[in-house]
């Protein structure tokens, strides 16, 4: 047996009714917060705090990280 139910809500009925949160506010936050750092371009800080969030061994990591940035930006001559 096949038993098909049709609902039609929006999706903001649908998230009540589940008893989902209303993440809106979250939403509009992190759109704002992506819309300065889009606006302002990619600054020395950001690119600080990318690295850190992304380096497996704290400061020795970020050490590592803008040692090897150094030597991309300034090829020594041979």
């Amino acid at each position: 047996m096949k038993v098909s139910v049709d609902i039609d809500c929006t999706p903001e009925e649908a998230r009540r009714f589940l008893g989902l949160p209303d993440l809106t506010p979250v939403h509009a936050i992190y759109v704002d917060k992506l819309s300065r750092v889009a606006a302002e371009g990619v600054t020395p800080d950001v690119v600080e705090q990318m690295m850190k969030s992304w380096a497996p061994m704290g400061e020795a990591g970020m050490s590592m990280w803008r040692q090897l940035f150094d030597q991309m930006g300034n090829p020594r001559k041979a």
